[in-house]
């Protein structure tokens, strides 16, 4: 009993002796950074977001650029992203697919996560951050995109003249377009030397409608994923050792809980859910005392078409209005569901819609009108359930 309470005491004291040495000796490392310059080259994939599943629009990506590093945290830097996207269209159960090219000249401001954390130490392993900017998306050769809507242009309008045949791209292009384009994103960098490093990038870019030529009221986007260097010149950071401070040890005292395992049987219930399509809305617009469908407005009908054919359930209800602030009450009246019909008419007769699918109504006399703006009021509101 005397010689292992011997040992034990002869133990505690060469551990408390080494732990002080330890505590008395230690160097801790202190990080000073310095701003510099760096420069980046990224190869990836892209992927344009369009009426198809994800991955079938992917294009090969490539991306240069040039920054400066302020402090730890914040940076900036100028890239130029480019090569060709994509774009897709079904109709009537047919896919087309086209391509065209574009360079994207973006600013960014830059922010290190892992330093903002962390705290700053230039020789981790990886470290991550986000950034944001803007730029310019400039883009041409829409050569393809342009041939795709001539040909669903004669396929779903031979019974119309030419000249008559709506755009089925109804934001199609040609020549060079210049579009504002936000970007923002994600990047993870492995360091192999105090001025290269080895990183992932992920970005998102978001531009106006009709980046893709289609027509769909809203933003237009794409996605990047890039893997590449960046090689930093100069000295980045400096380094010197300092003695750490000494800390007394503390004892703490803790209630050790030993978890108890229970077994749960679970039900899975499998559920099956029908997709129900989206409603639709298009509003056909008439000048003042007419109900003459213009060209312009017919490519409403033809989209209200194509999603009916593309959804055989539904049905069309077709309400007809007249601005309540020009002419007589009856004279509206009349003219509201003149209107209407005429969008009716069109639907089966160009289109090929059965009545049995159309509901045509017209404004009543107590009915409030649906702008507030009279010119908006000469109008048809096809909603599509």
């Amino acid at each position: 009993m005397k010689i292992n309470k011997l040992f034990l005491s002869a133990s505690f004291a060469l551990c408390t002796a080494f732990l002080a040495g330890a505590q008395q000796g230690a160097d801790e490392t202190e990080y000073t950074f310095q701003p510099h310059w760096y420069i980046q080259g990224q190869v990836g994939m892209q992927e344009t977001l369009g009426e198809t599943s994800f991955g079938r629009l992917a294009s090969f990506n490539a991306q240069i650029g040039a920054g400066y590093r302020f402090n730890p945290i914040f940076g900036a830097r100028v890239v130029i992203n480019g090569l060709n996207s994509k774009g897709s269209i079904t109709v009537d159960g047919d896919r087309s697919k086209w391509k065209w090219n574009y360079l994207a000249p973006t600013a960014n401001v830059t922010m290190d996560l892992t330093n903002l954390i962390g705290g700053y130490n230039p020789e981790r392993l990886v470290s991550a951050g986000l950034f944001a900017g803007i730029g310019a998306n400039i883009s041409w050769n829409n050569d393809e995109a342009n041939n795709v809507n001539a040909a669903l242009k004669n396929a779903l309008y031979s019974d119309m003249a030419q000249a008559e045949r709506p755009n089925v791209l109804r934001n199609i292009w040609s020549g060079t377009k210049t579009r504002f384009v936000t970007q923002f994103g994600t990047f993870v960098d492995f360091n192999v030397t105090d001025n290269l490093r080895i990183g992932l990038e992920l970005q998102a870019n978001v531009l106006p409608d009709g980046y893709n030529s289609k027509k769909a009221g809203n933003a237009d986007w794409y996605f990047n994923g890039l893997v590449g260097f960046k090689y930093s010149f100069g000295t980045t950071f400096t380094k010197s050792k300092r003695k750490a401070a000494v800390t007394e040890p503390t004892v703490v005292e803790r209630i050790v809980e030993v978890p108890v395992e229970k077994i749960v049987e679970k039900v899975v219930e499998k559920v099956v859910v029908k997709e129900i399509p989206s409603p639709l809305s298009r509003d056909v617009f008439f000048k003042i005392s007419n109900t003459k469908i213009t060209k312009e407005e017919m490519e409403k009908i033809a989209e209200v078409a194509r999603y009916m054919k593309a959804n055989p359930d539904t049905k069309v209800t077709v309400t007809g209005y007249a601005d309540k602030g020009t002419g007589s009450l009856s004279l509206n009246l009349r003219l509201s569901m003149q209107r209407a019909q005429a969008v009716v008419k069109a639907l089966t007769n160009n289109y090929g819609i059965t009545a049995d699918r159309i509901i045509a109504k017209s404004m009543g006399e107590e009915e409030a009108q649906p702008y507030p703006t009279p010119a908006l009021n000469r109008v048809a509101i096809c909603v599509v359930k």
